[in-house]
């Protein structure tokens, strides 16, 4: 009875368009669009030395030596190429310095983008400029006291604990991606939801067929729950197989955990379904457009639309992406891809079968309490 009620789900799930359109097709179709705007822009971002213009104002020997100093080291980070102003503006023009630094009473920086050369170039002149001050108040007060100054300086501090990332894909933008993953696992709510109006005799003329049935609710809801399951996880690891060996996008980290991660991560998303359609007596349509749209600003919060969204909420709510499911997800897959120990990793998968028993006990519970006056 049981294996002939879980096929019958399986058969039901393959015939529900939505499974068909959001959990087949549009991560596939999202996953290209995605890996063609940013599958390269973190590899061209890469760099050994990042070359400059450099305009002289005014005199200004301690910055020109300094320059000059970076250029001779071992590992230059910088390669100044020292011109006039409008050549200086032609190069930037052209692509072939990522900035011009005019040097005078001070140091400062023109850029014609933004990324993280940029960013890197904006954080060396404000560095230079600290030091510069430094330097000639010392000099101005205490000139025998610059070696200390100096040394203090060039001195490394470190003030946070370290930790061993793995960092086997650094790629600021493939956050993305795990946030695609994460929807696909959160919009696997579709199926959930189907099982559990399904179940119920006001919300369908097959859920009254069920419950006049000699056949026990909790058979059927089970088979559902666990044919829903089944679907959601090929759905699961066809799309991670798809980005990680058609668009080739690298998550790092171990594959097989990466696929479990994703599993359970479906799983979750179907028990989400199954809570939001046991609850009310709305209809099937009602529950569906509530359950996408919760699905929509989870995804939000978790940064599928809008990559520093994460950064702003961990500064003033991060307690909203602690408990966002989406997010645990997306963060899931950052831990196993970030860190070389799995204490991280652990923790996500533990709070998503947290999640997962704790839908499902509660769509359980409310779908067991319906009493029909009539069917």
């Amino acid at each position: 009875m049981f294996r002939h009620n879980l096929a019958y789900e399986l058969k039901e799930v393959l015939r529900v368009k939505e499974f068909v359109l959001w959990l087949m097709l549009f991560p596939i179709i999202l996953g290209t669009l995605f890996k063609v705007a940013f599958g390269s822009i973190y590899t061209k971002e890469l760099f050994d030395t990042i070359p400059v213009a450099v305009v002289t104002a005014s005199e200004n020997a301690v910055a020109e030596e300094f320059l000059k100093g970076m250029a001779e080291e071992e590992n230059p980070f910088l390669a100044p190429e020292f011109t006039d102003e409008e050549n200086a503006k032609q190069l930037l023009f052209d692509g072939k310095v990522e900035g011009i630094l005019t040097v005078g009473e001070s140091m400062e920086l023109t850029v014609s983008r933004t990324g993280i050369v940029p960013t890197m170039l904006q954080e060396l002149v404000s560095r230079y400029k600290l030091y510069e001050t430094v330097i000639r108040d010392t000099l101005a007060k205490d000139p025998a006291a610059l070696q200390t100054v100096l040394a203090k300086l060039s001195a490394e501090v470190n003030a946070c604990r370290d930790v061993s990332p793995s960092a086997e894909n650094p790629d600021v933008y493939v956050q993305y991606f795990y946030n695609l993953i994460a929807m696909v696992a959160i919009c696997g709510n579709m199926t959930g939801l189907h099982v559990s109006t399904n179940n119920q005799a006001n919300q369908s003329q097959l859920g009254a067929r069920k419950n006049c049935s000699a056949t026990p609710k909790g058979i059927y809801l089970t088979a559902g729950l666990l044919g829903s399951c089944i679907a959601q996880s090929v759905s699961m690891v066809l799309c991670v197989t798809f980005l990680r060996f058609v668009l080739r996008v690298n998550f790092g980290g171990n594959l097989l955990l990466l696929y479990l991660a994703a599993i359970l991560s479906g799983c979750l998303g179907v028990a989400f379904g199954f809570f939001i359609g046991s609850i009310g007596k709305m209809r099937h349509e009602g529950k569906s457009a509530i359950a996408i749209t919760i699905s929509m600003v989870l995804c939000f919060l978790s940064g599928l639309m809008m990559g520093n969204i994460k950064g702003i909420l961990a500064t003033k709510a991060p307690w909203v992406n602690r408990f966002n499911p989406v997010a645990v997800i997306s963060d899931s897959f950052y831990c196993l891809n970030m860190y070389s120990d799995y204490r991280r990793f652990i923790s996500k998968i533990v709070t998503i079968t947290i999640y997962i028993a704790v839908f499902t006990v509660l769509g359980v519970l409310f779908t067991r309490r319906k009493k029909y006056a009539s069917i």
